[in-house]
């Protein structure tokens, strides 16, 4: 099983038991945090594509530690002007830990939405009728 999730803004696959590196959260370390934006959920080969985010499904995570990326060098030069300049930074991350992959009780699949709308569809009619 495996799931795609939008977490602070970028996008990750993501299993369970999977340790994966964030853009910095604001919780503290050993503090559990849940993501509800699934785009995309993989149950057994049966896939499930939101529209744009799955309903009623969460992603559970524990955050292990905050930490700094690696040193990226920004180079920048322009030849036979004599001008060069050599900037750096190192990125804020959050190393969390994918608990579990949750599904509410209350799922429902395609069919089943759409005979709750007939059903619905047939109430108002029925009700414009007897009112009238």
């Amino acid at each position: 099983m495996y799931a795609i999730v939008d977490i602070a803004g970028q996008q990750f696959k993501i299993t369970k038991q999977q340790e994966i590196f964030v853009h910095r959260l604001n919780e503290a370390e050993g503090s559990y945090v849940s993501f509800n934006k699934v785009l995309l959920l993989d149950e057994d080969g049966k896939i499930t594509v939101g529209k744009p985010y799955i309903e009623g499904i969460s992603v559970s995570a524990k955050i292990l530690n905050h930490l700094k990326g690696d040193k990226v060098l920004v180079f920048k030069k322009k030849r036979r002007k004599s001008y060069q300049k050599c900037n750096g930074h190192r990125q804020y991350l959050t190393k969390i830990l994918i608990e579990d992959i949750t599904t509410s009780q209350g799922k429902t699949n395609k069919k089943a939405k759409t005979q709750a709308k007939k059903e619905n569809k047939e109430e108002t009619i029925n009700n414009d009728t007897v009112n009238n």
